[in-house]
């Protein structure tokens, strides 16, 4: 079943993922299962992929982009004390909540570009 979503049902996401030293990465996306994926094959370049930060710690929603860039903003300012408490008070144990999402190896996505890749082809 193909979910249809239109612009007036779109959503954004404010996410924090941690590796298992809980280092921190904050961002902000339109789509988070894709965001996720390219996180955990490490398909960016860059702090995520660099420490290795595959578990999805938190997960916000938003209707409004205007509210989703406030709210990443808020969070990436915020010590990191207050961040780890965000995360407790929903996730106390620290669980990858994206751990069902993993595709079937040989699952493909689409990028940003509208390019569809097999996970295979970038690992």
């Amino acid at each position: 079943m193909v979910e249809v979503i239109t612009r007036d049902e779109r959503r954004y996401f404010v996410y924090i993922r941690a590796n298992p030293s809980k280092k921190l990465y904050t961002g902000l996306t339109i789509s988070i299962r894709r965001r996720v994926t390219e996180h955990k094959v490490k398909l960016t370049p860059g702090f995520a992929a660099k420490y290795n930060i595959p578990r999805l710690v938190s997960v916000e929603s938003f209707e409004d982009v205007r509210n989703a860039i406030e709210r990443e903003k808020q969070v990436k300012a915020w010590t990191r004390a207050k961040r780890v408490a965000l995360i407790e008070s929903a996730n106390p144990k620290w669980d990858d909540l994206s751990r069902e999402w993993d595709p079937a190896p040989g699952a493909s996505f689409c990028d940003e570009n509208g390019l569809t890749s097999k996970l295979s082809d970038v690992r």
